[in-house]
């Protein structure tokens, strides 16, 4: 922790958390540490954002997704192996030409945020008002002119929604996304080579139904399964974070799409015991209810019908609720039924809804259970929209972005001049030739201001220029052909607009809550927030 009344501003904002209590018990402020003070920087990345106020005490709840939440994948392994596996299932099932089988996967190009254009094969990253602002056919940017041509010349707005659009809103959807533009440029330099009568659409439509094979089949997960440290990162401060919540006599619980076999091979190795023994279930001791196959964003909604199967941990089989006959579970083949008593720590689940998770947990008000996702659609908004629960998104791009807007203070301070420069030139340029046209000048009078309007345009354009170079350097920075993950120009991106919309909280790792007091009244405000700085014009 720093020294007192050291401090540290990003903008115009200083960096603060609560008060921490001193050793003669006096409540001291917390404040961040500047890099410049030879402090830890990667304390920026770790903060915790907040949208709208969040009081702890009242939260009786604490619930987490699995993958790319608790579960952090490893892109440039992860992704390479949903790519590798696509492709496989689009040449062997879909027929698409062998010669795919040799392309590579850049696991650096795609973002979240983006939005496909499925029928003309477009990619797109758009602010919060849905005005395009970057836009690439395949891997070849677009023309200002071809995107007003496709984008902007329409009476009615498009509201770039299914079913002609696709969003690119969690990290699972990046390989897709690379190989359909992949696709495109293959498809528009090689006419013919695709299969018969397959246009953009079918095409994007044909990835995700190669993506949806390597999921039922389970293809990625027997992977992963076999050696977790290749696809997963390690993380020592879940077991304390969740320890920390059970501490302070908080219900924990998991909500998770995989289904119980894989959910149990991914929490052993999170959970410190980094064992592949199938029938260890030390991790469930940090949980109160566990539901795995949940079929989120259904689950959310209270009027699903959906069947609640009890899932006993040992042999994987699924019992009734309604005390049936006991079931194997899906991909399980011969396991042996034994029905002993479950863990008395924490009971095991696959299916159901929202309304039995209540149930189970004695919840009264959606307002006392906080959410932690990944997802903007599958677990935020679903969940804040529907339920009313508390949430908080999980967006492990912001370390590293905030990190960034850290070390570009000072190209934002210059950017934010020449803007302010330029303006002012416009201004001026604007008034002298509001005098020429209207007001009663003398021929000399005439030449002066015909002359400075000359100089003040050609000093306008040298702005102009230093300020693009500027800009163009500043979003490269953050990404070589995306920019900002939180802006669109002076605009904040889409992807913002979702996150401010529908998570009370959002941070870069979901361990970061064990950095704060599970008793924190979180307030907006107090913290700068990532997606209120106009530092990458674009």
């Amino acid at each position: 922790m720093m020294d007192k009344g050291q401090k540290a501003v990003l903008g115009d904002k200083r960096l603060s958390s609560e008060p921490m209590e001193s050793s003669d018990g006096v409540q001291e402020p917390c404040i961040w540490s500047s890099p410049e003070g030879g402090k830890d920087e990667a304390e920026l990345g770790k903060q915790i954002f907040c949208n709208r106020s969040l009081n702890m005490r009242n939260i009786i709840a604490v619930g987490f997704d699995m993958d790319y939440t608790l579960a952090q994948y490893k892109p440039e392994t992860f992704e390479k192996l949903a790519y590798e596996g696509t492709i496989e299932k689009l040449v062997s099932n879909l027929g698409y030409p062998e010669e795919l089988l040799g392309w590579t996967f850049n696991w650096k190009y795609m973002v979240r945020g983006l939005v496909v254009d499925k029928k003309r094969g477009n990619i797109l990253k758009m602010d919060r008002h849905k005005y395009v602002k970057v836009a690439y056919h395949g891997f070849r940017e677009l023309t200002k002119e071809e995107k007003v041509g496709s984008y902007g010349n329409t009476l009615i707005r498009d509201a770039f929604d299914e079913p002609d659009y696709a969003l690119i809103d969690t990290l699972f959807s990046l390989a897709e996304a690379y190989l359909f533009a992949q696709l495109v440029d293959f498809m528009d330099n090689n006419p013919g080579r695709v299969p018969a009568k397959v246009d953009y659409a079918r095409m994007y439509k044909d990835v995700r139904s190669a993506v949806d094979m390597c999921h039922r089949d389970g293809t990625l997960k027997q992977m992963v399964a076999k050696d977790p440290i290749k696809y997963i990162n390690e993380d020592k401060s879940i077991v304390p974070l969740l320890k920390m919540l059970r501490d302070s006599r908080r219900a924990t619980f998991l909500v998770t799409n995989s289904l119980w076999d894989y959910t149990n091979i991914v929490m052993n190795f999170l959970c410190e015991s980094r064992t592949l023994d199938a029938c260890n279930f030390d991790w469930l001791q940090y949980f109160d209810v566990v539901i795995t196959g949940s079929a989120k964003p259904g689950f959310f909604h209270e009027e699903s019908n959906a069947n609640l199967f009890e899932v006993e941990p040992e042999s994987g089989k699924l019992i009734n609720t309604d005390n049936g006959t006991p079931m194997a579970q899906v991909g399980n083949t011969s396991p042996s039924i034994t029905l002993k008593k479950q863990i008395e720590c924490c009971r095991v689940f696959q299916g159901g809804t929202v309304r039995h998770l209540h149930k189970l947990l004695s919840i009264e008000s959606s307002s006392q259970v906080l959410y932690v996702g990944d997802h903007i659609y599958g677990d935020i908004l679903r969940s804040k929209k529907i339920l009313g629960w508390r949430t908080m998104l999980v967006v492990p791009e912001l370390e590293t972005e905030v990190k960034l807007l850290w070390e570009l203070r000072d190209s934002r301070k210059a950017l934010q001049l020449m803007r302010s420069d330029r303006d002012h030139i416009e201004d001026q340029i604007h008034r002298l030739r509001w005098s020429l046209d209207f007001e009663d000048l003398n021929a000399d009078q005439k030449q002066e201001k015909s002359a400075l309007v000359e100089d003040l345009e050609l000093q306008r354009n040298q702005v102009r220029i230093k300020h693009q170079q500027t800009q163009r350097e500043c979003h490269q920075n953050f990404h070589k052909v995306w920019g900002q993950l939180m802006k669109t120009g002076y605009q904040n991106s889409r992807f913002a607009h979702q996150v401010e919309r529908f998570a009370c909280l959002y941070t870069s790792q979901v361990s970061n809550l064990s950095l704060y007091s599970p008793n924190k009244y979180y307030r907006p405000g107090e913290d700068f927030m990532p997606h209120e700085f106009n530092i990458l014009p674009m």
